[in-house]
């Protein structure tokens, strides 16, 4: 019996799919994986079941199904589908990154001390230092592609180490496993933002993480029309524990976001593959160029972290930045205001190309000081390169720079 039989007879089960999903290989489990054709009319797509609330037979007899806050059919699939691309038993799906990240930290108590790295996301840091260090909770942002870095800030208080890899917007690369064996020897938990990679990239579920978080909105969805997180794990205590917050806080997406999304899916890894193609292009187009003195992408021999992302990611991705030779503002800034098809904007991962200024847009909200401490000049420009045709790119650049 072939494979597509036996999703389609297991309408009310799980324990064939979970059994099946050994012999998917990951672009076959985005279009299958966790999803199967409604029970009551066969519709392949899974419905958007755009309800608030749910009939029960009795007090306590139910589907399963009580109100959407807690759950809903649509989102259970897409759920499901995210713990099967990033190899993990359990998924929980938030209105946005900002709440899935925030859900995680609801995990510490007054007093806990959290590791993180240097180069990150500016929401990221906004919402460890202005939110949470007010609940008495300490962040340590350090250089995590240097593990004894990492291991100099190692306490009795260490509760979690929040990695982010590659990191936005300097593409710094973090030895997933490394940080989870200091994690694992000081009895913390470690959580990876995977959002720049993708679980095409990289699964950190397999290099030890016990969260993967991702700001949904990027690469899974892929189209710019959603914004959503997600967290996936193995621990069944963790994700009871996680389960909890979201159902408590009530930061969940709608059915109509989680179809998108479970549409978006479906085209995940030929959408990757041509970031991917289409980076490697971009980025070699700006290395050569006479007015750009740097450009940061994990794909160049010469990226510090080169060796390490060969070894964790199945390839580069189609995230770089670059700075101008001079590396004045006025520059940068007039560059991305003559771009045509790569427009100027917030976010990434679309199938449209990208450009921002971190300093003033993506990272405005961490202090100059610290942004230029962990080596993000003002000049700096971030490319997130769409699957359009690679020349068309090129020409946008050329005269962009010229």
């Amino acid at each position: 019996m072939r494979l597509g039989q036996l999703l389609y007879i297991d309408l009310t089960g799980k324990i064939i799919f979970v059994a099946l999903l050994i012999l998917m290989n990951f672009n076959t489990k985005t279009i299958h994986a966790g999803v199967h054709p409604d029970p009551t009319t066969g519709a392949i797509m899974t419905p958007i079941y755009q309800t608030s609330t749910y009939a029960q037979y009795a007090i306590g007899d139910n589907k399963g199904y009580e109100y959407s806050r807690t759950h809903n059919p649509t989102r259970t699939q897409l759920q499901d589908n995210l713990a099967a691309l990033e190899n993990a038993k359990h998924g929980l799906c938030f209105a946005s990154g900002m709440a899935a990240i925030d859900a995680v930290i609801k995990l510490l108590s007054p007093g806990d001390e959290v590791i993180s790295t240097n180069d990150l996301y500016g929401g990221s840091y906004r919402i460890f230092s202005k939110v949470y260090a007010a609940y008495g909770i300490t962040f340590h942002f350090v250089d995590m592609s240097n593990p004894d870095e990492v291991r100099a800030h190692v306490n009795a208080k260490t509760k979690l180490f929040w990695v982010e890899t590659p990191t936005n917007p300097l593409l710094r690369i973090i030895d997933i496993q490394e940080i989870a064996t200091v994690a694992k020897e000081s009895g913390a938990l470690m959580c990876v933002d995977n959002t720049f990679a993708s679980p095409y990239l990289q699964t950190p579920m397999n290099l030890g993480a016990d969260i993967v978080m991702h700001s949904v909105t990027k690469y899974i969805n892929g189209h710019s029309d959603v914004v959503m997180g997600a967290l996936v794990c193995n621990d069944t205590d963790l994700f009871n524990k996680l389960a909890f917050i979201q159902n408590s806080c009530g930061a969940v997406p709608g059915p109509q976001d989680c179809f998108l999304v479970l549409r978006g899916i479906k085209t995940l890894h030929l959408r990757m593959q041509r970031h991917c193609d289409n980076g490697r292009q971009i980025a070699q187009f700006l290395a050569d160029h006479p007015k750009v003195s740097k450009v940061y992408w994990p794909g160049f021999i010469d990226h510090p972290n080169h060796e390490v992302a060969k070894k964790q990611m199945k390839d580069f991705g189609g995230m770089m930045s670059f700075t101008l030779t001079g590396d004045r503002l006025d520059d940068a800034k007039a560059v991305v205001s003559r771009t045509k098809l790569f427009t100027l904007a917030e976010s990434l991962g679309g199938v449209e190309s990208l450009c921002g200024h971190p300093a003033s847009m993506t990272h405005a909200s961490i202090p100059k000081e610290q942004r230029e401490k962990s080596g993000l000049k003002d000049s700096l420009i971030r490319l997130s390169v769409g699957v359009e045709d690679i020349d068309d790119l090129i020409e946008d650049l050329k005269q962009a720079i010229q």
